[in-house]
C-alpha cells in the first residue's frame, strides 16, 4: 500500500512534495518521495504550525486506485520479459559422443593426443538465426580465460561438426595460442574445465579472418538469439 502523508511546516514553506517523519534521513525522504511519484501515489498537506512535529498518524496507509498502478504494471512487465529472454538465450542443446557432460575428455582430443577436434552434435537452433558462432575455452588458465577455437558465420542449419573438422561455412579466428584452429586441452598443472559453445546470431559478421577473442565477442554483443555450451574436463598428464 501507498502512503499519503503530512508534512509538517516550516517557517512559511510548505514541504508537500516531501513526505516526513522525525528524525528520518534525508536519503531516507527522497526514497520515499520517489517511490511515490513512480507509483502514482500522492502527499498532502495540511495547515501546521511552525516548527511543528508529525505525529505517528502524519502518515496514513491508503490503499492505490487501478489507475495508480500502471507504473508498476509496466515496469513489472518489461522484468518478466527480460527473465523470459534470459532464458531463451540458453536453449542450444550441444553435446559429444567422444565424452559426457562433465565428464573427462579423451587425451586423444589434448595436446597429449593427437589434438583432433571432437565431434559436436548441435540442436534447437532458432529458425530465425543467420548464422552460429563457436567458441572453445578454459577458464582455469593461470592468466584467465583461454580461447582454445573460435569460428564464426558457420551455416545455421548445421547440427553436426565432425571430428577433425571446421565447421561447414565457419571462418576460424586467432586462438590464444596465435594459430587459426583448434588448439587441444594443454592445462600445466591440476584439473581444468572446457567449455564447448554455440552461439546463434541473428547476422553475419564481417570480420577479418585472423581476428582475435576480443574482437569476436565484440562482434556478436547485441545479436546473440540463443546459446548454449558443453563443458568437459581434462587432467595435466
Amino acid at each position: 500500500m501507498l502512503a499519503v502523508c503530512r508534512p509538517w511546516v516550516i517557517g512559511d514553506r510548505q514541504d508537500a512534495h516531501r513526505p516526513r517523519q522525525a528524525g528520518m534521513p534525508i536519503f531516507h525522504r527522497l526514497f520515499i518521495s520517489r517511490l511515490i511519484a513512480l507509483t502514482g501515489g500522492a502527499c498532502f498537506c495540511v495547515p501546521g504550525r511552525a516548527e511543528a512535529r508529525p505525529s505517528a498518524l502524519d502518515c496514513m496507509p491508503a490503499r492505490p486506485k487501478l489507475h495508480e498502478m500502471r507504473p508498476i504494471w509496466f515496469a513489472l512487465a518489461i522484468f518478466l520479459g527480460g527473465m523470459f529472454n534470459m532464458n531463451a538465450a540458453s536453449s542450444i542443446s550441444v553435446s559429444s559422443p567422444a565424452f559426457q557432460a562433465g565428464g573427462d575428455i579423451p587425451a586423444k582430443f589434448t595436446c597429449n593426443g593427437t589434438n583432433v577436434s571432437p565431434e559436436l552434435q548441435i540442436s534447437a537452433i532458432p529458425n530465425d538465426a543467420k548464422s552460429l558462432v563457436l567458441i572453445v575455452d578454459d577458464p582455469d588458465a593461470p592468466r584467465g580465460l583461454f580461447t582454445h577455437w573460435i569460428v564464426w558465420n558457420i551455416d545455421p542449419k548445421t547440427t553436426r561438426v565432425a571430428e577433425n573438422s571446421a565447421p561447414a561455412g565457419g571462418v576460424q579466428g586467432t586462438n590464444d595460442f596465435g594459430k587459426r584452429n583448434y588448439g587441444g586441452p594443454c592445462p600445466p598443472s591440476g584439473t581444468h574445465r572446457y567449455f564447448f559453445k554455440i552461439f546463434a546470431l541473428d547476422t553475419k559478421l564481417e570480420l577479418k579472418p585472423s581476428a582475435p577473442r576480443t574482437e569476436l565477442d565484440a562482434a556478436i554483443r547485441g545479436h546473440v538469439l540463443a546459446q548454449g555450451e558443453l563443458m568437459a574436463r581434462y587432467s595435466h598428464k
